[in-house]
């Protein structure tokens, strides 16, 4: 399963929240596509991703926008 979350508009730390909330509903191999417009998210979800055992599988940013995919893991 795939879901898409849009935290654009949002700063520190409402994307990375979100995310954690997303995450949960999920089932490990799911994946989370995050948006975001906030230049900080380039730390935060990386460290996110660290901290909770969740794989960062791809990153990139695109007139402002950044995208994250993350692969729910078994925490």
């Amino acid at each position: 399963m795939s879901t898409i979350l849009d935290t654009k508009g949002f700063n520190c730390p409402i994307p990375v929240l979100k995310a954690r909330r997303a995450m949960r509903g999920l089932d490990v191999g799911d994946e989370l596509t995050l948006l975001a417009t906030d230049p900080a998210s380039m730390i935060d979800v990386p460290h996110f991703c660290n901290t909770t055992g969740h794989e960062l599988v791809d990153s990139s940013e695109e007139d402002g926008v950044f995208t994250y995919l993350i692969r729910k893991a078994d925490v």
